[in-house]
């Protein structure tokens, strides 16, 4: 059975009124972990491109970029999208019903961060309602402000990235400790254990991106150790 299908199924099961307390209890198993992280990002985005007045057409697109979407499950996915943009209301709620699923997985919960800017950046532009959005969920995920603050600065145009930043490191760390801290990074963003922790192979898009950044920063730390 597709993804889209499942999630399409537990969306239905959400505008039938089922609560969404009910639907993520249902998607807490290793299996559907996944449908519940693509219902998060795909909710969520739509509501953060709805918080600055208006979906884009570089938004919607966005998810396309996010999510590999193969031709047969156009129409699911649209029908999802299009149900999670209606407004902006309720994404506190999700937000909080998805904290309560993932727990303390802290990369889990990282990896919808990452999804979600990859959305707000789709038209170019980090308007301030998406970053007052993006704040607000980072806290109902109970994610640390370092955390927040190297994702926005390897996403947001005029912030540059910290090669530093990126890597969770200091410059003051020896290229020993950096170089430990790059391959901690590289472990957890290998597509086997990004499944593991509910990322669905249609989303490993963000671990190719992830990796860009992690071995530019490295590549970056390392010359500059080197002289």
């Amino acid at each position: 059975m597709s993804i889209w299908t499942r999630i399409t199924e537990a969306v239905s099961a959400l505008a039938s009124g089922e609560g969404l307390s009910a639907v993520f209890d249902r998607l807490r198993t290793r299996p559907e972990r996944s449908v519940a992280f693509a219902i998060a990002v795909i909710a969520l985005g739509a509501k953060m491109a709805k918080a600055d007045g208006q979906v884009t057409r570089g938004e919607v697109a966005a998810f396309r970029q996010v999510f590999r979407i193969e031709p047969e499950d156009e129409a699911g996915a649209a029908r999802v999208f299009n149900l999670a943009r209606q407004d902006v209301a309720g994404f506190e709620e999700y937000a909080a019903r998805i904290k309560a699923m993932f727990g303390e997985d802290t990369d889990a919960l990282c990896d919808l961060m990452e999804g979600l800017f990859h959305i707000a950046m789709a038209d170019g532009d980090y308007h301030p309602a998406e970053n007052r959005f993006l704040e607000r969920v980072a806290e109902i995920f109970g994610l640390k402000g370092g955390d927040f603050g190297r994702m926005r600065h390897r996403f947001v145009p005029g912030c540059a990235p910290d090669p530093y930043e990126v890597l969770g490191a200091s410059p003051g760390d020896s290229l020993a400790e950096v170089q430990k801290r790059y391959r901690a990074l590289v472990r957890e963003t290998h597509p086997d254990r990004m499944m593991a922790r509910g990322v669905p192979v249609e989303a490993m898009r963000l671990a190719e991106q992830r990796m860009i950044a992690i071995n530019r920063a490295w590549e970056q730390v390392e010359a500059a150790h080197r002289g």
